[in-house]
């Protein structure tokens, strides 16, 4: 069974560098989006880009300055890769469409619906996406949405709570603060300090804290696939209750793939290594996603329900646990920078672990403050 989990991580390799090879299959709507990009100076997006946007936004894509423009809110440079990149194409469409206030922005910038087409704003984008002229920044659309457990292969600016509860054999409830700061086009690195409450403790338990890096090594928007590589260590901070009481070191993979019919894949594979041998064991995991986001109306919030598997082999025990656990991502806010996940962790057959329930608050603070974009 550890050779099939091996063979599966090295499967996952291999998929992402078939899909960074030219001339793969495409679906539509992937296609449609590469072609976008390939126009995106065209010259009726240039020119409607001057007539609607130039005022505010400046001709360079910097923004003119607020107290010129008589605003509070200083218009966002475009040139800018670190923010014009993070979003995909549907949010700007949105707020170009639907006016800031769609979004929780500020009402300074107009709604052009009544003015302009969708295929017409959809130009316009084009041309502004011109302005960041480094394509080593994977955009927005290759973001997917957070599991539980499967690291995603973006790189982040957020702040996620996550919260295990279990009652089989006493009730345990571990909470785990996790800050993600992104580094850079590619580069991320990650906290994480779990917390637990015991049924028979009078308090909170500190548990072994992991600091982890992750680059992405290739990205490709009109394929909507992108790969990283990371590495974690897990350091015995956690006393008997909770701690392993050795460093972990966990080398991993992820991969991210946007399907049609807003549907998207991850997957996540990697290999626990103790430092201290005594007492632990080697561990092989692969864990993959698949779900889909649906917006509400036209342009409210998203919804993404997802079928996370959780497979993990320790070697000396040859023993494999296999989990599944369903869940739902809904966005709070209209910013959509603050999100929920729900969703419960259920063993497969006789592979071990108790249910769980967990569920999760995430705050991409790059986009504004937690209270921002109600």
């Amino acid at each position: 069974m550890h050779l099939g989990v091996l063979t599966a991580g090295l499967v996952l390799s291999v998929i992402a560098a078939t899909l960074a090879e030219p001339g793969g299959a495409v679906p539509p709507e992937q296609a449609e989006c590469a072609a976008r990009d390939g126009s995106a100076d065209d010259e009726e997006g240039r020119d409607l880009y001057m007539r609607a946007c130039a005022t505010c936004h400046g001709v360079d894509g910097k923004g003119a300055a607020a107290r010129d423009l008589g605003f509070e809110t200083p218009p966002p440079d475009f040139s800018d890769c670190n923010f014009a990149t993070r979003e995909p194409d549907a949010d700007w469409i949105a707020v170009a469409h639907q006016g800031g206030p769609v979004r929780g922005f500020a009402q300074e910038m107009p709604a052009f619906g009544e003015a302009l087409s969708e295929e017409e704003l959809q130009k316009i984008l084009n041309h502004i996406r011109t302005f960041c002229t480094e394509d080593q920044w994977p955009r927005g659309e290759l973001n997917l949405p957070r599991a539980f457990v499967t690291e995603k292969a973006y790189p982040e600016d957020e702040t996620v709570v996550s919260t295990t509860v279990e009652s089989e054999g006493g009730t345990a409830i571990i909470t785990e603060i996790i800050y993600e700061k992104r580094f850079g086009a590619r580069s991320q690195i990650e906290l994480a300090v779990p917390l637990g409450v015991l049924e028979y403790t009078s308090g909170a338990l500190l548990g072994d804290m992991a600091l982890s890096f992750k680059r992405v090594l290739h990205h490709n928007l009109s394929g909507a696939s992108i790969f990283s590589l990371g590495g974690e260590v897990i350091l015995p901070t956690g006393g008997s209750e909770l701690g392993k009481g050795t460093p972990i070191f966990e080398p991993f993979a992820s991969f991210g793939q946007g399907l049609m019919a807003e549907l998207f894949l991850q997957l996540q594979g990697g290999m626990e290594l103790p430092l201290d041998q005594e007492g632990h064991q080697n561990e092989a995991f692969l864990n993959g996603v698949i779900g889909r986001t649906i917006t509400q109306g036209k342009w409210g919030r998203a919804w993404s329900p997802m079928v996370e598997v959780i497979a993990s082999h320790g070697f000396e025990a040859d023993r494999t646990r296999i989990d599944v656990a369903p869940q739902m991502q809904i966005a709070l806010n209209q910013r959509q920078h603050v999100m929920i996940n729900i969703g419960v962790r259920i063993p497969v057959g006789s592979s071990g672990g108790p249910t769980q329930f967990m569920v999760y608050l995430l705050w991409e603070w790059f986009d504004g403050g937690f209270f921002e974009g109600w």
